[in-house]
């Protein structure tokens, strides 16, 4: 990759397509050059249900980035997202051939199949095969085994996975645009590179993405990714539960929630109303500010319950040294990182995206995915001097969509 060269990103998700345009410089990182986003149609729950109205939205989307960066856009890198991308983590291992004892790259591929040949549910497909951990000859801790002597070569993986259709209708959506898929990322790894630094990965920290369909997370421990998944409950759940209990519009609901929602039972007095002005077809009401709080912080509370289960099957919360990092739009709700720490009992941080621009623009948790995404193809891109895991990923996925394509 040449320094300064541009890249663009796009996420199309429940609530909002997002198209960020921004330039690599070297080691220095990203410079974000514009945002481009507009509100969602034809998304439920992060998957694409009206396919010709996406297409309006991501061409709109492009469009507008274009205009406010003077790029042209003719390729893109897509974050995916959605409750059928599952994972889970396996083992490969190889024997070095007896007429060579270095270990090469072309093993390193081997050892990834190896730890691949696991039948996966019908109609599903490969999206990451993620490096945790090499050994050679029983010894672990191996960072780059490339060169090493050795006779036995294993390596683990946390290998994620979707339905093929669901990932291809992504890819489709953003061609119709007139508009290339250089590879996808799954979203969760994506807002990983915004939230996390490398010392909070190491100490072990769980990343959890509240969106407006759906809530991506990904947990890392000693380094490494041990668990990542999609829970299909974001912020349009909890605007629906506000809705159908106060029998008052989406919009409204949308409206209380942002603008005075919390998800603290502490946080209203005993009698203390909101005043909802009359509307076009709404007659006005007065809601309770208990019961509009107690309506989010049960919603909120199920999705962490949830969230908690399936964390504690893979380790113990108290090994997350680097706590929890909520991120996405929902996690601008009132309360929430109290009511975090109160059902996972472990320091809870808010974030933003972090970037190289301090431009409060890019500093909203609803850009973490799109500008980690960047992020995520900038260091894949620079200043490697060998083929790397996302690379030949890009090729399996090039064939899958239809376009062989070898990245640089």
């Amino acid at each position: 990759m040449g320094k300064n060269q541009v890249l663009v990103g796009i996420e199309i998700g429940t609530s909002k397509v997002c198209t960020v345009v921004a330039e690599g410089c070297g080691n220095d990182g990203v410079r974000l050059l514009s945002v481009g986003k507009i509100p969602s149609k034809g998304v439920r729950k992060g998957e694409i249900v009206d396919f010709p109205t996406a297409v309006r939205c991501v061409h709109e989307a492009l469009a507008d980035a274009e205009e406010k960066s003077d790029v042209e856009i003719d390729s893109v890198w897509a974050a995916v997202t959605g409750s059928h991308i599952v994972s889970f983590n396996s083992r490969g291992a190889i024997r070095i051939p007896e007429n060579r004892a270095e270990i090469d790259l072309e093993d390193l591929s081997d050892v990834e199949t190896n730890a691949k040949e696991i039948c996966l549910p019908p109609q599903h497909d490969f999206l990451h095969a993620i490096i945790q951990h090499y050994y050679v000859d029983g010894k672990d801790g191996i960072l780059d085994p490339v060169g090493m002597v050795g006779t036995c070569l294993e390596a683990d993986f946390h290998i994620v996975h979707g339905v093929t259709t669901r990932l291809q209708n992504t890819v489709r959506c953003i061609r119709e645009a007139a508009v290339e898929v250089e590879n996808i990322v799954l979203s969760a790894l994506a807002s990983a590179q915004t939230v996390l630094a490398p010392q909070q990965k190491e100490l072990g920290a769980l990343v959890v993405d509240i969106g407006g369909g759906v809530t991506d997370y990904i947990l890392y421990v000693n380094g490494v990714v041990r668990h990542s998944g999609v829970l299909a409950i974001g912020g349009d759940h909890v605007t629906s539960d506000i809705s159908m209990g106060l029998h008052i519009p989406i919009q409204k609901a949308e409206e209380l929630k942002v603008e005075v929602g919390s998800t603290s039972l502490e946080a209203a007095l005993p009698g203390d109303t909101v005043l909802l002005k009359s509307s076009s077809g709404f007659p006005g009401c007065e809601v309770e500010r208990h019961v509009l709080n107690t309506i989010i912080h049960v919603r909120v509370r199920e999705l962490f319950e949830i969230l908690k289960k399936r964390v504690q099957n893979e380790c113990s919360l108290h090994m997350l040294g680097a706590g929890i990092i909520l991120s996405g739009g929902c996690s601008l709700l009132q309360g929430i990182k109290s009511l975090a720490e109160e059902v996972f009992e472990i320091p809870v941080y808010l974030t933003h995206a972090n970037t190289a621009d301090h431009v409060s623009a890019f500093e909203n948790p609803r850009l973490s995915t799109v500008i980690g995404l960047l992020k995520y193809v900038h260091t894949i891109q620079t200043g490697l001097p060998q083929p790397t895991l996302l690379q030949r990923l890009g090729r399996r996925v090039g064939m899958l969509f239809g376009k062989r394509r070898t990245l640089a």
